[in-house]
């Protein structure tokens, strides 16, 4: 039987909550600051930064995430018209710049599996319960997805921010190899989980 294949990685698409129930496309708005410096696209993990507003979350062992990005809106300072757009262009000065964030600290993602950069990898089902990393890669401008993707070297450091869920029957290849899995935060990584103080 053959498989359909994944051509490349995609971000972060939530899909349902912890409990099973399918996610219904909740959003919770975020402010932007105006002409913050780098690119947000639909799919790339976002954090809350003191004053309040989001910034991309490099994915790496100090991500603090509040989400994932999933659009946005503003004001556009050329033709003073209000745009709603998939991504957020680096350095767009506006006052009313609102992002939308899947947020909820329950959330399942479906995210494509690498073994470098944009390159398909595999996980086997004993990757199932393991810790992983995210991979950042460059969105697109073109479809304004993100290129997130999770890494096939998994582990059980405490300090990765997501957690191997499940893996994805539909897309597995020709070895037997999941390219596709279902992930979650770590609880200590999502912001609403970390605890907070001294």
């Amino acid at each position: 039987m053959a498989y359909p294949t994944v051509a490349g990685p995609y971000g972060l698409v939530p899909v349902k909550l912890r409990s099973g129930v399918p996610y219904v496309g909740q959003l919770t708005h975020y402010k932007i600051a105006s002409a913050y410096a780098v690119d947000l696209f639909f799919g790339d993990p976002v954090k809350l930064v003191t004053g309040g507003t989001i910034q991309f979350d490099t994915p790496d062992a100090a991500m603090t995430p509040i989400g994932v990005f999933q659009g946005c809106s503003y004001t556009d300072p050329g033709s003073n018209q209000k745009v709603f757009k998939q991504y957020f262009p680096a350095s767009t000065a506006a006052s009313d710049i609102v992002a939308y964030v899947a947020d909820d600290p329950n959330l399942l993602f479906k995210v494509a599996v690498v073994s470098a950069t944009t390159t398909i990898g595999d996980l086997a089902i004993t990757d199932i319960g393991a810790n992983g990393t995210l991979v950042d890669n460059t969105g697109s401008t073109i479809t304004g997805n993100s290129k997130t993707a999770l890494s096939d070297t998994t582990a059980t450091t405490n300090t990765l921010p997501v957690r191997i869920i499940g893996l994805v029957e539909e897309t597995k290849n020709s070895s037997g190899g999941y390219t596709e899995a279902y992930i979650s935060w770590n609880a200590t990584m999502h912001a609403w989980g970390a605890i907070l103080g001294v």
